[in-house]
């Protein structure tokens, strides 16, 4: 029974009780502030819009738990007769010096801000740095982090977003070759795959500017017929895929040829 007492009377004391209070507080108060800022910004007109919301919910959900925190930080002082008042006075001076000797992250967390109002990065676009392709999964005050597509992630410092490239603020146009047999009719080629990219956009899969160019070349074994597709650069893999899939399916129905190589062997007498 002493061993509870001391317990309960530690944990009873101001200081003790206070802290632990301050942080529940300050927990509850960021996640109910997460969840009313995600409600009022998360609609969208479109999937740009929506991804920029997103991001800027990130951003000032980062910047608000920062502030929380500082705020119970100082309070739990206050429970230990920390003089709060001149501790921040002197964080002040503390904060001049921490700037000169911290450049690096004051530029981190400057260009954390201005890469967000400006739209140069959201999260969900695909971008690249250096060698080094992904889809943006988090911005941060600090850092950006890119994820590939085979995993790997690269956590990048804001300072550096200049020299990212950015392939999502525009649309993909999409080239594809379709090689057709010679003995094939040129306007049956032709109606085919304008009938696939037709359907394609009736079906909201591309662009209403995806259309068919004409033929691209004559082969020694095909000709080329070329079509141009509009999309999402976010979406351009899976789309480009996607329309292959529906012309081979369409050259199967209309007994179109696709060549491939051949060997023909001869025995010398038959020749």
């Amino acid at each position: 029974m002493d061993i509870l007492n001391v317990i309960y009377k530690f944990i009873m004391r101001r200081q003790v009780i206070g802290t632990i209070i301050t942080l529940g507080v300050a927990w509850v108060i960021v996640q109910l502030f997460n969840k009313l800022i995600s409600r009022l910004l998360i609609s969208g007109k479109d999937d740009f819009e929506v991804k920029r919301r997103k991001t800027i919910i990130r951003l000032i959900q980062s910047i608000f738990r920062y502030i929380v925190y500082i705020i119970a930080l100082l309070i739990i002082l206050d429970f230990f007769g920390i003089d709060t008042k001149s501790l921040i006075t002197s964080l002040g001076i503390a904060g001049v010096v921490l700037g000169l000797a911290l450049q690096d992250t004051v530029k981190d967390l400057i260009s954390g801000i201005f890469l967000v109002l400006e739209n140069y990065l959201q999260v969900g676009d695909i971008v690249t740095y250096q060698d080094f392709t992904g889809e943006v999964v988090e911005l941060g005050l600090r850092t950006t982090k890119i994820k590939a597509f085979d995993g790997q992630v690269l956590i990048v410092a804001n300072r550096n977003i200049d020299t990212i490239i950015n392939a999502s603020q525009k649309k993909a146009n999409l080239l594809i070759e379709i090689a057709t047999g010679y003995e094939e009719e040129t306007e049956k080629v032709e109606e085919v795959l304008k009938q696939v990219i037709e359907e394609a956009k009736k079906d909201k899969l591309i662009f209403s500017e995806s259309e068919y160019l004409g033929i691209n070349d004559l082969g020694a074994h095909s000709v080329q017929y070329l079509i141009k597709i509009k999309c999402n650069q976010n979406d351009r893999y899976t789309i480009r895929r996607e329309m292959l899939r529906r012309i081979k399916i369409a050259y199967e129905a209309s007994n179109l040829k696709i060549p491939y190589n051949q060997i023909e062997v001869h025995h010398g007498k038959d020749i």
